[in-house]
Order: structure tokens, then sequence, then C-alpha cells
């Protein structure tokens, strides 16, 4: 993780501590509804001059799940209405469920529609703490920078149809450290000494 994700990762959890809606006993996971989702009923909800639309989680692919540990992505699309422009900086949601991730804030100039997801996920609940089938809902919190905290819940839907070709969340690298190779040995250093070897001998010694 970069230092500007880690930057919003501790904004988002620093506002999540002080919002009492997902500390209730009913806030926990298995608080999350699960539910058929059409695609056609698009979630819309306008809040502090804030207009959201289209807000989803992107699950599995239709007939699987999303593996404990996993990430799902958040799209959805957002209008500023207010006089002056906004960033959307944080994401919470229940410990209970994952950890929230913000990559970098999202940019609100007035009266622009400006879709989140597209081309690269860039905010997502990562480290999931149980599969997800697609059908659920997720109650979330979104933080602007100046509009403050807007609550809704968000349907998973499954990767399929109209959805099939949407990104999902970016896989982290796992790719070998240099300083080592693929035996696990540390690779030779060209510039040092050869050792010395024993000189050649035959049969007799000689």
């Amino acid at each position: 993780m970069t230092r500007n994700s880690r930057h919003w990762a501790i904004a988002a959890a620093a506002f999540l501590a002080a919002a009492p809606v997902l500390t209730g006993c009913g806030a926990g996971f298995d608080a999350i509804t699960n539910k058929p989702y059409a695609p056609t009923e698009a979630l819309h909800v306008e809040a502090k001059g804030i207009s959201v639309s289209q807000a989803f989680f992107l699950g599995p692919d239709s007939g699987s799940k999303l593996a404990e540990g996993g990430a799902t992505p958040l799209y959805l699309s957002l209008v500023n209405t207010n006089k002056d422009a906004d960033q959307l900086v944080g994401l919470g949601v229940d410990p209970a469920l994952g950890t929230a991730k913000v990559v970098s804030p999202v940019n609100l100039p007035i009266q622009q529609r400006v879709n989140v997801g597209k081309p690269t996920p860039t905010i997502m609940i990562d480290g999931l703490k149980k599969a997800l089938s697609g059908g659920e809902s997720i109650p979330v919190q979104l933080q602007f920078a100046r509009a403050g905290v807007i609550s809704l819940t968000v349907p998973v839907i499954t990767r399929s149809r109209e959805f099939a070709d949407l990104p999902q969340a970016p896989v982290a690298s796992t790719s070998p450290s240099p300083s080592t190779s693929a035996t696990g040995a540390a690779p030779a250093d060209p510039t040092a000494p050869a050792e010395p070897t024993a000189p050649a001998t035959d049969e007799h010694g000689h």
C-alpha cells in the first residue's frame, strides 16, 4: 500500500470510530441482509447536496462465491449539487465485514457526474471476513470532505449480464523479492573474486 492509500485508509478509520450507526449490536456482519437484487432497481440517494446513484459492490461470477480474504470494489455515480467543489475521501464499514480501502480521494466538481470504479476500482472492502455470494446488502458510510457523512445500504451484485466485464478489485502483487533467486538462495555477486580451485591431478596423483 502506498503512502497516500495508507493516509486515506487512516482517515476512513478515524471518522468511522465516531459514527454510532455501525457500533450497535445489530450492525455486525450478521445484520447484512441477503435478498435478490434486480440490476434494474437503481439505488438513488440525495443528501447534503450530494446525489448518489447506481451504487453497488461487485461480487463473484454468477454461481460462485467471493472468497473470505478477498475484496469487493464499490461502483457508484456521484453529482455534487453544492456551491463548492467536494471530495469523497473515505468509506466506513463494519470491521466485522472487512477493511475499507480508499486508494485516493475522488474529486467532485460542481454539477458534474463522476463515476467511481471505472476504469480501475479505487474504493473497496478488502480482507473480507466472510464469503459473498451476491444478493447481500451492506450498510456503509461515505465520507465527504465538505458534505460530511452520508449513510446508505449498498447491494452486492453478481458479475454477470451487463456487469460481466467490470473489473474486480486489483490483486496485490506476489512477485518474488529481487534479492533472492527462485530457489531461495541469494544470487552470486559478479564482482566478487572467484574461489580458488585445487589444481587438476591425474590418476597417479601428479
